[in-house]
């Protein structure tokens, strides 16, 4: 079973249809759910079983839960593939505040 996170489309949409090419279940994870239902749709055609959640990967909270859910419906996650991520390449100074905090909303704690 596999969790591809950022997987309705591009890079991680490929991904995930190599995987259930060679037998893998997925779960295609992304902040775009209808995507994410197609490129679920189009996975199960071929064969394997998928299963479309809406997640956005900056918040832990959201991680969890889907974890919870991946679990409660396969019981396992044998391949994960973290393909989620946005990309803001501005120089700071010209970075609006809603570019500002797109990214990673995580506190990192310095241990000593």
């Amino acid at each position: 079973m596999a969790l591809v996170t950022g997987a309705a489309q591009g890079i991680g949409r490929a991904v995930a249809l190599i995987l259930a090419r060679n037998g893998a279940d997925l779960v295609i994870s992304d902040i775009n759910v209808a995507k994410a239902e197609e490129t679920a749709r189009e996975i199960e055609a071929v064969g394997p079983k998928a299963m479309a959640i809406r997640v956005n990967v900056a918040d832990p909270g959201e991680v969890e839960q889907m974890v919870q859910a991946v679990l409660e419906r396969f019981g396992r996650i044998d391949i994960l593939v973290n393909n989620a991520g946005i990309a803001r390449d501005k120089l700071i100074l010209r970075m609006t505040e809603e570019d500002w905090d797109a990214g990673p909303r995580h506190k990192f704690e310095r241990n000593v």
